[in-house]
C-alpha cells in the first residue's frame, strides 16, 4: 500500500507540473526569414585591424542580442520569454540555483531536454537542458549597448573568470550555449551556428578583441 501511495503521489505531481507548464508554454510567430551570420573571411577586406575587430564583434552582437541569448541574460530578477523579451510566465524569480517559481526550481518545468507539447492544432515546447538557469546578474546584457556587453565579456570579474581563450571555448563548445540553435518547436533558433559563432569569436580575438 505504501509503495502504491508513493507511485500515485509522484504521478500526480508530475502530471500537475506538465499541465502547469503547458498553460505557459512559450510560443513565437515564425519569422519570414532566418537571420544569418557572416563568416570571418567576409571581414578580411577591412584593412585596419582595430576596425575589423569591431566589425566582427558587431556581427557577434546579432547572436548576443537574439532572444535565445538575451532572454537568459536579463538585468532584473525575472527570466524573459519570446521574441519580444516578455517577462516569464508563470512568474519566476532569480534564486541561488538560477531561477524558479515560488517553492520550486527551474527543473520542475525545464527538464533535461526540450519537451514537446500538443494543444489542439498547435505544437509548442518547453525548453530544457540539465543546467537550465539564468546567467548571474554580473553577466546581464539587457538594456546595455553592444560596446558595454563587449567590455563586460572581456572583464574576468564579470564573465565567470574566463580569459579570452576560455571565452572562445564557451561560445564554441558549451552545450548550454548550443541550445540556442536547437530551442524546440515554437522558437526561432539563434542566427548562424555554434561552430560559426566560435570562429567569429576567435577572429575577433585574433584581431585584437576590440569593442564597438
Amino acid at each position: 500500500m505504501l509503495a502504491r501511495s508513493i507511485v500515485l503521489t509522484v504521478s500526480i505531481a508530475c502530471s500537475a507540473a506538465v499541465a502547469f507548464s503547458t498553460a505557459f508554454a512559450e510560443t513565437e510567430p515564425k519569422p519570414v526569414s532566418h537571420q544569418n551570420l557572416k563568416s570571418p573571411s567576409e571581414f578580411k577586406s577591412i584593412g585596419n585591424q582595430e576596425d575589423r575587430s569591431r566589425a566582427i564583434f558587431t556581427e557577434i552582437g546579432k547572436l548576443l542580442t537574439n532572444p535565445r541569448c538575451m532572454n537568459c541574460h536579463p538585468a532584473g530578477d525575472h527570466p524573459l520569454q519570446g521574441a519580444e523579451h516578455r517577462e516569464h510566465r508563470p512568474p519566476a524569480w532569480r534564486g541561488e540555483s538560477g531561477a524558479g517559481v515560488p517553492g520550486a526550481s527551474c527543473a520542475m518545468c525545464h527538464t533535461g531536454g526540450n519537451f514537446t507539447l500538443h494543444e489542439a492544432a498547435t505544437y509548442q515546447s518547453i525548453p530544457g537542458h540539465p543546467r537550465w538557469q539564468l546567467a548571474p546578474l554580473s553577466m546581464s546584457w539587457e538594456g546595455k549597448t553592444l560596446g558595454d556587453i563587449c567590455r563586460q565579456l572581456k572583464d574576468t570579474n564579470r564573465n565567470g573568470g574566463r580569459d579570452l581563450a576560455a571565452l572562445q571555448e564557451h561560445f564554441a563548445k558549451d552545450d548550454l550555449v548550443a541550445w540556442a540553435w536547437n530551442p524546440g518547436l515554437g522558437r526561432e533558433p539563434a542566427p548562424g551556428s555554434q561552430e560559426l559563432a566560435g570562429k567569429l569569436v576567435q577572429a575577433w580575438i585574433d584581431s585584437g578583441a576590440q569593442c564597438p
